[in-house]
């Protein structure tokens, strides 16, 4: 029996969430050391991802023809407004800066799919799903101060079963794709795929050493 598409990235990526685990910010967020200045720059930019992947997920909606994977995907653009609120109204302070270099980068990479086969751009948005929930579930098992860690909500968001079964969800759709589709847009949804965990690590990476533009170009 062949494997599921979303075993084959895994494998794939394994090396690059492997490193993301390891990055400061991940270790310190889960032990509840990281420097709120650095929570706060990664939270002003995630406020602005999340604006632009949320159109991303309604664009993908829009493409698609049966109608029960058009209300799944605008859904999921819905729940990504609804965390926006909810989990950044609790940390987001200030008025939001300019996007970063690694928000910049990210983004467009996602926008850039918009007219590629909706296959690969649902690849696309798949890490930020999956990626947060292995990284949610993994501070959980490896934390030691759940209660008193100042960041606890937003780890409680991305380890929480409703955010597991979203992903169990949009990786059923890509599985299915994968498996019906030809195999030149299975070999993009691959790359992609690929290149958006890379995103993932680089966005993390950024925010911790404050990757930022010069203040002359600002």
């Amino acid at each position: 029996m062949s494997k599921l598409w979303t075993t084959e990235v895994a494998e794939a990526t394994e090396h690059i969430y492997q490193q993301i685990i390891k990055l400061p910010f991940i270790t310190q967020l889960a032990d509840g050391t990281l420097d709120p200045d650095i929570f706060q720059r990664y939270i002003q930019q995630d406020t602005l991802y999340i604006h632009r992947y949320s159109r991303v997920l309604a664009h993908i909606a829009s493409r698609l023809t049966e109608p029960a994977l058009t209300e799944i995907f605008l859904k999921f653009a819905g729940d990504g407004v609804a965390v926006e609120k909810a989990l950044h109204s609790h940390y987001l302070k200030g008025a939001l800066p300019a996007m970063s270099p690694a928000c910049v980068f990210y983004t467009s990479l996602l926008e850039a799919q918009a007219n590629r086969p909706v296959e690969v751009e649902i690849a696309a948005v798949l890490p930020c799903f999956l990626i947060y929930l292995k990284v949610g579930l993994h501070i959980i098992d490896i934390q030691t101060n759940g209660d008193s860690n100042p960041y606890k909500e937003w780890i409680a968001t991305y380890s929480d079963p409703a955010f597991a079964e979203s992903c169990n969800v949009i990786s059923d759709i890509c599985n299915e794709m994968a498996r019906t589709t030809t195999p030149e847009v299975k070999k993009a949804m691959t790359q992609i795929y690929i290149e958006a965990c890379r995103q993932e690590w680089l966005f993390w990476k950024s925010a911790y050493e404050n990757l930022n533009w010069p203040a002359e170009l600002l």
